[in-house]
């Protein structure tokens, strides 16, 4: 069963969430916040799986709340999915890089919301809608100095093949395809390169990848602008 909390200083927006995903098989509803430092408190006491967070709730906002359950070393295993709209892109950058595992819009399908919840649930990071790559690769293109750091160096050269394909969105599946080699062993490869560089999930390997230097977006120009894709 999938122990989700929902964080909105919103009534209409948690008991509409919180229909769609209870009525769901597999998928409880144990929790609702309505602000970030009670997002926190719940979070503490109910150690759910998944946690619903809006962005900008009284008190406390949803970065500042994604950082401190993310750092805390007792919640390792929460997943944070930032609820948002389209002109909030500072702040959902800001929580990737605290280790969000994705975002929604808050007008999101409720099959996507589904899907969604299930995919952060297992591990796996929300990033295949392209606007999610654009997103990421935008303000990472604004790292005036990429540091690749030690930690890349301990990735092998197929490691580093796997990591730019997962910094481009590609499931399991998708790179297996492109590297010629099974889904289980693209996992494999994945939960290696997690381990070695210290991320939490796929996430935060795109944004290392950005930010390091390792992974340029495709339609950067010579200046370091961003132009036509």
């Amino acid at each position: 069963m999938i122990r989700v909390l929902l964080a909105d200083d919103q009534n209409l927006v948690r008991a509409g969430f919180r229909s769609i995903l209870d009525g769901e098989d597999g998928i409880t509803v144990v929790g609702e916040a309505g602000d970030g430092h009670e997002a926190v408190a719940l979070t503490r006491s109910l150690a759910p799986d998944v946690v619903l967070m809006d962005i900008r709730m009284p008190h406390l906002d949803g970065l500042a709340a994604t950082r401190q359950i993310l750092a805390d070393p007792a919640l390792g295993e929460v997943r944070v999915i930032i609820l948002t709209t389209f002109d909030l892109d500072d702040h959902v950058y800001g929580a990737l890089r605290a280790g969000a595992s994705g975002f929604l819009v808050k007008d999101t399908e409720p099959a996507e919301l589904i899907h969604g919840v299930r995919v952060v649930a297992r591990g796996d990071a929300l990033l295949a809608p392209a606007v999610t790559r654009r997103l990421i690769a935008e303000f990472a293109a604004r790292v005036t100095a990429p540091e690749p750091g030690p930690r890349l160096n301990s990735l092998t050269e197929r490691e580093r093949e796997v990591l730019t394909l997962v910094a481009a969105g590609l499931s399991n599946d998708e790179i297996a395809g492109r590297l010629v080699f099974s889904p289980a062993t693209a996992k494999t490869h994945v939960s290696r390169i997690l381990t070695k560089l210290g991320c939490r999930d796929r996430a935060q390997l795109v944004v290392l990848a950005y930010e390091s230097g390792t992974v340029r977006p495709r339609w950067l120009d010579d200046s370091g602008r961003t132009g036509s894709p």
